[in-house]
C-alpha cells in the first residue's frame, strides 16, 4: 500500500462518518464482522486492495483516497510535457519498450507506436504494463462507445491507480 495501515484506517473511519453510518452498518453492508471493521479502522490488520475497492464503493469515495495515493494534478499544457514524460519513461528500471515508426514512402500511412513485450524477462514491469493496457483499452473503448458512464470510467481508472500505487519504481543507472 502507499500509506501505512493506521492512516488507511483513519480515512476509512472519516469516509464512514461522512456517509453517516456506524461500524455495525458498514460491517453489514460488507458482510464482515464488527470486529473486522474495528481492526480496519484501527490499523490492526491490513486491508486488501479488493476490500479497499469494496469499501470505496460502499462509502461513496475513491480507492485512491482510502489508501492515501495522491497523483500529480499537473496539467499537460504543451507537447513538450508529453515528450518529457516519454524521456522519463525511458529511464524507468525494469520497463523496456520499443518504438515502431512507419512512414512514407515505405508505408501509406505515417504512424508511430510504443510497445511493451509482456514476456520480456529482463523487464519486470512489462507484463504489468501489458495487463493494464489491455484492460485500459477495453474500458476506454466502452466509454467511447457509451457502454459505460463517465463515472464508471473514472472508477475504473481509480481502481487501477490504487492497485498499482504500491509498485515502486527506480531509475536505470546512468551509463
Amino acid at each position: 500500500m502507499i500509506d501505512n495501515q493506521n492512516n488507511i484506517g483513519q480515512r476509512i473511519r472519516a469516509a464512514r462518518k461522512q456517509k453517516g453510518i456506524n461500524q455495525t452498518e458498514l460491517a453489514n453492508l460488507l458482510g464482515k464482522s464488527l470486529r473486522t471493521i474495528q481492526k480496519y479502522e484501527s490499523g490492526e490488520i491490513e486491508v486488501s486492495i479488493a476490500m479497499i475497492n469494496e469499501l470505496a464503493k460502499v462509502l461513496d469515495t475513491t480507492s485512491t483516497f482510502l489508501i492515501g495515493y495522491e497523483h500529480d494534478e499537473k496539467n499537460i499544457l504543451s507537447l513538450s510535457d508529453i515528450m518529457d514524460f516519454l524521456f522519463k519513461l525511458d529511464r524507468v528500471k525494469g520497463l523496456n519498450f520499443n518504438i515502431d515508426v512507419k512512414r512514407p514512402p515505405h508505408y501509406d500511412e505515417w504512424e508511430c507506436s510504443i510497445t511493451f513485450n509482456g514476456k520480456d524477462k529482463s523487464a519486470d514491469f512489462n507484463a504489468d504494463m501489458c495487463l493494464f493496457l489491455e484492460e485500459f483499452a477495453e474500458y476506454r473503448e466502452d466509454f467511447k462507445n457509451n457502454r459505460i458512464s463517465a463515472k464508471r470510467y473514472k472508477e475504473l481508472q481509480d481502481k487501477d491507480l490504487a492497485y498499482y500505487s504500491a509498485t515502486m519504481l527506480e531509475e536505470k543507472p546512468e551509463d
